[in-house]
């Protein structure tokens, strides 16, 4: 069913069949044909006047006139245009004509049917708008002298740009001069000028070629003619269309940049943001007019869309020439001197200084130096911030000057060192000292005084605040994380005496934080613990001197065990918590027992499982927060729509939220920026990485050297004996060891196998992971196998060594026995020749020479065989410590396989005295 056909279906539902003889129908009918075929033209001017009435004035009649064309004799549209097209001469008429046109195209407000209607005005804008013939003949009667019908076209135009804008956009393109004669109307009367102006409004919103060719037709040099005419900031509503169109032009286009620098500049620009007096008043209009404006400069300081490849030179040059303007000055008056002004202007003039400073070491140093206030009373900017910071009532005022300290510090060592090198201790006692002292405080010691308020008065906001401008302070600064690390705090209880560590005090307010309890008693704001938690991460990363320094208290990692695994917790906080336990492993270099980073992966294995420990890990990956960070700040663009609800933003209490335990609070989204999710990330890995080679290595590094296992001289057969024994036990316990912790991660890997198939159905690289997982555990599993089998086979060879040693100490034990049988006839001898000596002496010489060459033949042959059986020895006890060093790696105690070994062996008691 076409358009025409469903319209002729809405005017039966509406006013009847043809054959019902609506008496609308029948009027409307009636004036069409009298405007049509009328002979006398003031009878056709009154039936357009009455045909006008009716239009405007009934929802039937403008249903009725948009149908015309499908359902009677006379068509509505046709007749009207026709009218424009030849009666040009009659102004009365066109005017007439026009004015029925723009009441047929314009809602009624009062008329209010089913949202699955039709609507009327709706409809006449689509059947007008399909029409490129209508749109051309239009535009010409922008260049009637008469000024109804400039006007009235005009609006007419307008109606079909909101409804229709593609259609209108592509026919005013395809007529030539079409936008040039809409910019002639720039420079018309008053009203003609407004309306024009709103119209290239809405035409240059997202249609790139109209923006080229109004910018080549001098836009800009017309854009601030018209808001200096209307008073600049103190004009109405023309000077925000004015800033409107301009954003329009600026917001995605670069090449528009370097015409607006090298053309007009930025001084009429700048003259706007330009206030005076210490009184000064701001109506609504005004303070959208100064919105607008500081959106352009915003727009300014992008350089143009993310996919232009001159944004980058772009942003660099219009933040210089913004600062030779002298726009800090404006910009710290507006956003923190004039305390007076809205929020929404102050937060946004603070977050136009945060991107001015961003990456522009000039800049940097404007505001590092920059002094506010008079004479008497002058302090640093950055002072003035802080103060905001830890004073205001306005959470998105927080925010905003939050962000000016996060690109200040941002890859900017200098100007954190500036910073950190001000965090001393006041010698005043902080907790006592009144609001009014920190005036004359420098830097770091307002900065401690608002972290450690909270001591007094209870509540930890500013020190959550406080801790969001130190993590700026030591974010990627080795330097300042170990100079911070030095501060001492006063102690919370005076009788305590001893100083303590800032790090202590901020993971004891993070601990304070879980129990903290609002106005109406229920648990307390959700962003605290995560900005603690953001501050600790920071502070801890690639910092191993601040991770020892949070392990030298023990309840320091017993209360991060608890939070990760603290059901009661954010997903985001119970993520982050698992990320500040990870560092710990990861940039942990002690070897002090009880703090190094064996001891934090056995602690997570016992107390959360590594399961649990990083599937907390994928649930903050999932969280509203982490999912739906965007890697650019993305502004909405401020319209007549949007422009008054921005300055009817009024911070509420915190008490007053509704959003306190949710995930979508202001503060966390901005304080979980693409930066620090991306950190996060790649940390995580490295977390992961680390606890499993933990478990693939034993606790200490035992290099086992060939030369250790010899003996050393001076070294007796017992000590080296005892010696070998320990280096044994020792290697068999860092064996049981890691069986047990590859048992636990094989149990681990497991259940992992198990469960994560429902925790992440659909998601192909989970399952990819899962499958890999399964796969090393099956490996995993057939390694052990294998080492079963090996073990079976050293035992055996083991068996038949010890076999075949039992066989040789038999041997040995044979061959002394009949040593000692050669020495008790070699005494048998010596006795016999004693006897024979003292029988006579003629025979005593030969006797003496036989037994002489007896003892040495003797001797020979004892020696070859001791010989020969030393070096079978040595072959075989080579053996035996090979095979013992290879039970000692499969786990056997060596000790109980050789116990009872030559037991039975050894020398006569004595044998060494008597062989010397």
């Amino acid at each position: 069913m076409d358009l025409a056909s469903r319209y002729k279906g809405v005017v039966g539902f509406v006013f009847g069949n043809e054959n019902s003889g609506s008496s609308e129908d029948s009027y409307v009918e009636r004036l069409l044909d009298r405007i049509s075929n009328g002979v006398l033209a003031e009878d056709r001017r009154n039936a357009i006047a009455d045909l006008q009435s009716i239009v405007a004035e009934s929802g039937a009649g403008q249903l009725a006139f948009g149908a015309m064309a499908s359902a009677y004799k006379f068509s509505g549209f046709p007749v009207l245009m026709g009218v424009l097209k030849e009666e040009r001469d009659d102004v009365e008429m066109v005017r007439g004509a026009l004015e029925t046109l723009v009441s047929a195209l314009t809602p009624i407000d009062h008329v209010k049917g089913p949202t699955n209607e039709v609507q009327p005005a709706l409809m006449n804008t689509d059947l007008l708008s399909r029409e490129s013939e209508s749109i051309s003949l239009l535009l010409s009667l922008l260049s009637e002298e008469d000024f109804y019908v400039r006007y009235y076209t005009l609006q007419i135009l307008t109606v079909l740009l909101n409804n229709s804008p593609n259609r209108l956009q592509e026919a005013i393109l395809s007529i030539p001069r079409g936008i040039t004669r809409l910019m002639d109307m720039l420079m018309d009367r008053e009203v003609i000028r407004n309306e024009a102006l709103l119209l290239l409004t809405y035409l240059t919103r997202e249609a790139e070629e109209i923006q080229k060719i109004v910018v080549f037709e001098g836009v800009f040099e017309k854009i601030f003619s018209i808001m200096k005419e209307e008073g600049g900031s103190e004009g109405g509503v023309v000077v925000q269309d004015c800033l409107e169109l301009l954003n329009n032009l600026l917001r995605s286009n670069a090449s528009n940049h370097v015409l607006l620098r090298e053309t007009v500049g930025f001084d009429p620009l700048i003259s706007i943001l330009k206030i005076r007096g210490i009184s000064y008043s701001f109506t609504q209009q005004k303070t959208i007019n100064l919105l607008s404006a500081l959106e352009t400069i915003n727009l300014l300081m992008m350089g143009g869309s993310e996919s232009d490849p001159q944004k980058d030179s772009n942003k660099i040059a219009n933040k210089t020439v913004l600062s030779q303007k002298k726009l800090l000055d404006h910009l710290l008056m507006l956003g923190v001197e004039s305390q007076w002004a809205p929020v929404a202007l102050r937060c946004s003039a603070l977050r136009c200084i945060g991107d001015l400073v961003a990456g522009h070491s000039k800049n940097l140093d404007a505001l590092s130096s920059k002094v506010l206030g008079e004479e008497r009373q002058v302090e640093p900017a950055l002072n003035s911030l802080l103060r905001i910071i830890l004073r205001t009532s306005s959470m998105q005022e927080f925010i905003a000057a939050d962000y000016v300290f996060k690109n200040f510090c941002e890859k900017n060592k200098d100007g954190q060192a500036m910073l950190a090198s001000t965090l001393i201790p006041h010698p005043i006692s902080m907790a006592a000292a009144s609001l009014e002292e920190d005036v004359n405080m420098s830097f770091g010691s307002m900065l401690l005084r608002g972290l450690a308020m909270s001591e007094s008065d209870g509540d930890l906001e500013s020190c959550c605040r406080a801790a969001s401008v130190l993590t700026h302070i030591l974010k990627d600064n080795t330097q300042c994380k170990e100079r911070v690390l030095q501060v001492e705090l006063e102690a919370s209880m005076p009788s305590l005496g001893a100083p303590e560590l800032l790090l202590h005090r901020i993971v004891r307010y993070l601990a304070v934080a879980t129990s903290m309890k609002n106005k109406d008693g229920k648990p307390g704001y959700s962003y605290i613990q995560p900005i603690i938690l953001k501050l600790l991460i920071t502070w801890l990363a690639d910092c191993p001197s601040a991770v020892q320094c949070f392990l030298d208290s023990r309840p320091h990692l017993t209360y991060l065990l608890e939070l990760v695994s603290a059901t009661s917790s954010t997903v985001c906080v119970r993520g982050l918590a698992a990320v500040l336990l990870g560092e710990c492993i990861i940039y942990n270099k002690s070897s002090e027992n009880g703090k190094d980073s064996f001891t934090i992966a056995d602690a997570i294995s016992q107390k959360i499982g590594l399961t649990s420990y990083f599937l907390k890990f994928d649930e903050m990956q999932r969280s509203f927060i982490f999912s739906s960070v965007k890697p650019t700040q993305s502004h909405k663009p401020l319209t007549r729509s949007t422009a008054a609800i921005m300055t009817e933003i009024e911070d509420v209490n915190e008490s007053d939220l509704t959003y306190q335990k949710s995930e979508d609070h202001p503060i966390l989204t901005s304080i979980c920026d693409a930066q620090f999710v991306s950190f996060v990330k790649s940390v995580e890995v490295n977390i992961r990485e680390n606890i499993v080679d933990v478990y693939s290595r034993p606790k200490s590094d035992v290099a086992v050297v060939p030369a250790d296992m010899e003996q050393k001289g001076g070294e007796s057969d017992k000590e080296y004996i005892k010696r070998l024994k320990a280096f044994v036990e020792t290697q068999c316990f860092e064996i049981q060891k890691l069986l047990g912790r590859n048992a636990t991660l094989a149990e681990d890997l497991a259940r992992t196998g198990h469960s994560q198939p429902e925790l992440t159905a659909g998601s192909s690289s989970d399952r990819v992971q899962m499958e890999t997982l399964r796969r090393d555990l099956q490996e995993a599993s057939q390694r052990v196998e294998m080492l079963k089998a090996e073990k079976a086979k050293v035992e055996s060879e083991a068996l038949m060594y010890q076999n075949l040693a039992g066989k040789l100490e038999s041997d040995l034990k044979s061959l002394s026995d009949a040593y000692n049988s050669l020495e008790q006839n070699n005494i048998q001898l010596e006795k016999e020749v004693k006897t024979l000596k003292s029988g006579g002496t003629s025979t005593s010489p030969d006797i003496e020479a036989i037994i002489a060459e007896a003892r040495e033949e003797a001797q020979k042959e004892s020696e070859a065989e001791l010989n020969d059986l030393l070096v079978c020895l040595g072959q075989e006890q080579s053996k035996v410590e090979k095979l013992s060093a290879r039970l000692s790696e499969l786990g056997e105690n060596v000790d109980q396989l050789l116990e009872g070994i030559g037991d039975d062996m050894g020398l006569p008691e004595g044998e060494d005295d008597e062989e010397d």
